[in-house]
């Protein structure tokens, strides 16, 4: 009896420690519902958790839409492109505090019947009983003539987004505009803590503005990491990279941290197919592996934030 108390113990810890460890480990978010082995990419949660904003798009991102999922008794619906997207080539949906803000990149032109634009703008829409309804672009010093993207906001209003414009530091620097007195304030260059010679481009601001966490490349965006980079009274730390298996050999996009601190979503274009199969494959079980989850294309990942925070400690 004594034995097999012991033995049940053990299983149970190992249980415990094996739970844990996968929580470790980025797993892909809702396969076959949300990610299904196309380009699905850039997750954006409502503050309750209970809608999921992102995007799918071509291999080149030149086709891309804004989709939502909403959950219901406990199970994801079938994502649907959002009322406000599908026709422009819209990206990195970003769900503000109240829920009923939604900032997002588009081509979109500034008025209906006009060519679509060279550079992409930062864009909002508002939730009212009726729908989402028609998107706003904002204005300078948000928007320049250079492209913006990937709009993050904190609690306090200040918004913070990638930009290749004039007076950074590389081909792409990570931006902030501050809102105060009700309005945004001019852009500011994040610094060299975060910026390099290279291409920094989408940042997700913690709500306290505490840390941020953004991809970066040194060179080109064949390869970009994840980096994170903490507020210490109000100067930024000299980011550091986030570890495997945060980061990959593929493409790490689209950081965002739920409100309750509890997951780090992301994108990724990791592949888990790459390995030499241990025999010749047939022509199904080689389309799996080209249109299979984790074929190169990206897929949402989810991991415990816990991971991330132990790195602060």
């Amino acid at each position: 009896m004594k034995l097999f108390t012991t033995l049940i113990l053990f299983l149970s810890v190992h249980g415990l420690l094996s739970a844990q460890n996968k929580n470790d480990v980025p797993q892909v978010f809702q396969p076959g519902v949300i990610s299904k082995g196309d380009y699905e990419s850039h997750p954006a949660f409502s503050p309750t958790g209970d809608t999921l904003y992102f995007i799918k798009c071509s291999y080149d991102l030149k086709v891309s839409a804004i989709c939502v999922s909403y959950k219901r008794n406990g199970k994801w619906t079938t994502a649907q492109v959002a009322s406000f997207s599908g026709k422009y080539m819209d990206a990195d949906p970003f769900v503000a505090r109240d829920g009923k803000t939604l900032y997002f990149m588009s081509n979109r032109p500034l008025k209906e019947g006009d060519p679509v634009k060279d550079d992409t703008d930062i864009w909002k829409v508002t939730l009212s009983a009726t729908g989402w309804g028609d998107p706003v672009r904002m204005e300078a010093p948000v928007n320049s003539e250079a492209d913006e993207y990937y709009p993050t906001i904190a609690d306090n209003g200040s918004i913070y987004f990638g930009s290749p414009r004039k007076g950074g530091l590389g081909g792409s620097d990570i931006w902030r505009c501050r809102y105060e007195n009700g309005k945004y304030q001019p852009a500011e260059n994040l610094g060299e803590a975060i910026n390099t010679p290279g291409n920094d481009y989408e940042a997700f601001i913690s709500p306290d503005e505490s840390y941020l966490i953004y991809n970066s490349s040194t060179t080109t965006s064949a390869h970009l990491d994840f980096y994170i980079s903490y507020n210490k009274n109000g100067v930024w730390t000299k980011a550091i990279k986030l570890p495997e298996p945060l980061n990959s050999d593929g493409i790490e996009w689209s950081p965002k941290v739920t409100r309750d601190k509890k997951w780090f979503y992301f994108s990724s274009t990791r592949n888990r197919w790459a390995d030499t199969p241990s025999k010749a494959e047939n022509m199904e079980q080689f389309n799996k592996r080209l249109q299979g989850i984790g074929n190169s294309l990206a897929d949402i990942y989810t991991v415990d934030f816990e991971v991330i925070e132990k790195l602060r400690k």
